[in-house]
């Protein structure tokens, strides 16, 4: 595969999901980071810059300009990686699309749904391609999981439960913490829990039974004091088909670090995935023994092979998950092929439909919301 020249928004010093990209850009092989708007103070752009080894005059101290700047070379970027906090996800991502560049989101695709409508129609205007890195997703035996179930190798799909905890946010977060300071602020974030953990819950809830969330009510709640995000929230679904599920995303679950997990339930057998354990996934048909599959052993499907890496008992996590979806990206750019696995704008709008149910669902004292 040629490698293509990446740009990149955000993620300079001091930032953790820009080093995370760059690293998933990297693995395998597909992408050189050269340009980049790396931060909104113009120093510390310029200096991230230069400790990427990026040129100096492909370093921007705005994302227009570098959008301008770069359509207009003849080596400009092939995409660019959009890692900022999410109200800015919106204005940088159509600045790149006007100018036909490929964009690679961090999600949630935009901190308001006005802005995802608005995205989303400047992604189908546009010759470029709009990428969404909902990274769990990428995940070997999440694939396995969503071809298993595409087999009907559950039967018709019942219950679907997925919980997010962490404890990270349990009480005040120091003044200095640059994480958690845009996800307290609702002008950034969108919203709090919901918006950071439970829009992934939410995601792989439905990418790997590849059904649509059609009502929803929820709970938002804020523990801490002074809070104006919510740290927990609780939702009830009802999935096309009449599946029912459930998703709890916490961030005051005292006791967990990051706690993803999957559990399917159909009427001839279910399906379980823990993302700190995420090599395994647990297949039980209706009457029989719980079968372990592992990633990379015998009872692994195309789907999940497509995607592995290294042999079985050698573990690939999160970084591994990231390439994927850089590396299909790039599989879509040159190929120019619309219909990859790789979460699009589409997918990003469902995913702020889904925050936004969530929070106008919560503020009616739970009552259920129509999405679809």
């Amino acid at each position: 595969m040629a490698r293509l020249k990446l740009g990149m928004v955000g993620g300079g010093q001091g930032a953790f999901i820009g080093g995370v990209h760059r690293m998933a850009a990297r693995l395998d092989g597909c992408f050189d980071l050269v340009a980049g708007a790396l931060s909104s103070d113009p120093a510390r752009a310029h200096a991230s810059a230069a400790e990427l080894g990026i040129d100096a005059d492909r370093s921007y101290a705005d994302f227009n300009e570098m959008a301008k700047a770069e359509a207009a070379r003849s080596d400009g970027i092939d995409a660019v990686s959009i890692v900022t906090p999410n109200h800015l996800h919106g204005p940088i991502a159509e600045a790149f699309l006007a100018r036909d560049i490929s964009v690679i989101c961090d999600k949630p695709m935009t901190a308001t749904l006005a802005q995802a409508e608005s995205l989303s129609a400047a992604s189908q205007a546009s010759k470029g391609h709009f990428f969404l890195t909902h990274n769990y997703t990428g995940y070997p035996m999440i694939r396995q999981a969503r071809q298993m179930v595409a087999e009907s190798a559950l039967g018709e799909i019942r219950i679907v439960e997925a919980n997010y905890l962490q404890d990270w946010l349990s009480g005040a977060p120091a003044e200095d913490n640059k994480q958690a300071k845009w996800r307290m602020d609702a002008a950034q974030s969108g919203g709090g829990a919901i918006g950071d953990i439970g829009t992934h819950a939410h995601n792989l809830a439905c990418f790997v039974t590849g059904l649509r969330t059609t009502s929803l009510s929820a709970t938002l709640t804020s523990h801490v004091a002074g809070r104006v995000v919510d740290d927990d929230a609780r939702i009830s679904l009802q999935f096309d088909g009449g599946a029912r599920g459930h998703i709890w995303a916490s961030q005051v679950a005292i006791g967990n670090e990051n706690n993803l997990t999957l559990a399917v339930y159909g009427t001839k057998g279910s399906l379980r995935w823990a993302q700190e354990n995420p090599n395994v996934v647990w297949f039980t048909e209706l009457g029989k023994a719980p079968q372990k599959i592992t990633r990379g052993g015998g009872a692994a499907n195309p789907a999940a092979i497509a995607v592995t890496r290294i042999p079985a008992g050698h573990p690939e996590g999160y970084l591994e998950a990231f390439a994927t979806l850089y590396r299909e990206a790039a599989e879509v750019i040159i190929s120019d092929d619309r219909t990859s696995i790789t979460l699009g704008a589409e997918d990003g709008l469902d995913g702020v439909r889904f925050v936004e149910a969530c929070q106008r669902s919560s503020e009616d004292g739970a009552s259920w919301i129509e999405l679809c």
